[in-house]
């Protein structure tokens, strides 16, 4: 078991070095938290900046929703609805939903699940919120710098012409990479070292394997990401052909290498709720979850494939027939291990005595949204019905469904 420091009592009998540490993390004052080492004040802030992100992002969505209500002209022009619809991607995807779960769910529960007093890491998981901080003010700054207009994806040729803030926000993005991966480091050490006696890795409660797979994607795919991101930099600012074609370079190299990390990053994203659905359903319905080896393999499973199904997202990009087929049947098999975990928390409450709480019901709509999401992903693993799908809002809902859920 692990020791509980009572922080009502400063003068208890727990060893000094447990009163010391409680000190300095819990010290009053609004100024302590600027400082402070404790995981659960850490994930707080995430979840404090995430919400305001979250707002910004979503008033985004908003604008582009209701310049969509007419064909005519409402609120934005051509240029201001490409720019909303580039930044709303961006903010959300890289200051919400990435960090949103595995950094400040994490870094709250991730520790107590464990019975540890911290993370492995304390002052690099200060250090990590705030490479996000700085990061989010990069993103800020673009959009005070003239905005983006080039979609979230950056895609080149055309983000190396725009004359709009590519390369502030691509630092953004460069920073906000290095947040990623000091978590998902400081997540894989604390799992593997700080598990009290007797936590195996099959006695580890299911969220921990969510986040425990996270942290591998987020580690081994984040610095592509990162290093892409230098080189469109590179390539705006001193002209060398690298992905430009007017320069001798290539732009479908530029998917390659984007797509590499971003399909990834799909699962970064959804893994962590998956384990939080995952404890939910097992303790609303008063029972073991069912087939525990299964879903934990099958997030590490996800994880895997998550690294191998990139190409999917260039079917038309003029890829070989062969190469598109193997992308093609990759991604069919990824449904596999997302279809264990449903179907065991399907089993799971099967028979089960379950309270419809409001953590219940949201898991519950989890599943109803998520199915919906994952069944239409199929379409786009079909070569024959991709190729006309592609870059329509079939797309477009199927990623929202996936995510929003």
């Amino acid at each position: 078991m692990a020791t509980v420091v009572d922080s009502s009592n400063p003068k208890s009998d727990f060893p000094i070095q447990y009163r010391e540490l409680n000190y300095l993390n819990c010290s009053k004052g609004w100024k302590s938290w600027f400082f402070t080492l404790d995981h659960k004040r850490i994930g707080i802030m995430y979840l404090i900046g995430v919400t305001c992100a979250f707002f910004l992002g979503g008033l985004f969505a908003v604008l582009l929703r209701t310049e969509l209500l007419s064909p005519a002209r409402i609120l934005l022009s051509a240029d201001g609805y490409n720019q909303m619809f580039t930044l709303h991607g961006a903010i959300m995807t890289f200051l919400v939903i990435i960090p949103g779960v595995p950094a400040a769910i994490g870094n709250i529960i991730l520790p107590v699940m464990l019975g540890a007093k911290d993370v492995a890491f304390p002052r690099m998981n200060l250090g990590s919120f705030y490479l996000w901080m700085f990061g989010a003010a990069f993103f800020l700054a673009a959009l005070a710098l003239g905005g983006l207009d080039t979609g979230w994806t950056f895609y080149t040729p055309y983000s190396i012409t725009t004359s709009t803030a590519v390369i502030t926000a691509l630092l953004g993005v460069f920073i906000l990479g290095f947040s990623s991966i000091f978590t998902g480091l400081n997540f894989i050490v604390t799992i593997h070292t700080m598990r009290p006696p007797g936590m195996t890795w099959f006695k580890m409660p299911l969220f921990l394997w969510a986040l425990y797979a996270t942290a591998l994607i987020q580690i081994l795919a984040t610095p592509v990401l990162g290093i892409t991101g230098l080189l469109l930099v590179v390539e705006r600012a001193f002209h060398i052909g690298i992905f430009d074609p007017a320069l001798g370079g290539d732009p479908v190299l530029f998917q390659h290498f984007f797509w590499f990390y971003s399909h990834p990053a799909v699962y970064v994203m959804i893994l962590p709720a998956m384990g939080v659905v995952s404890e939910v359903i097992a303790v609303h319905s008063r029972k073991h979850i069912f087939g525990y080896r299964f879903i934990a393999y099958s997030s590490i499973a996800i994880a895997i494939f998550g690294f191998l199904v990139w190409g999917h997202h260039m079917f038309v990009s003029g890829q070989s027939k062969v190469v598109a087929v193997v992308f093609s049947a990759i991604t069919f098999s990824v449904s596999i291990p997302s279809a264990i975990k449903v179907f065991n928390w399907l089993t799971t409450m099967y028979k089960g005595s379950i309270r419809f709480t409001t953590a219940m019901c949201y898991a519950l709509a989890f599943l109803f949204i998520f199915s919906i999401g994952g069944l239409t992903g199929l379409f786009l693993a079909t070569l024959a019905t991709d190729i006309h799908l592609h870059d329509t809002y079939f797309v477009v809902a199927h990623f929202h469904y996936v995510m929003m859920g």
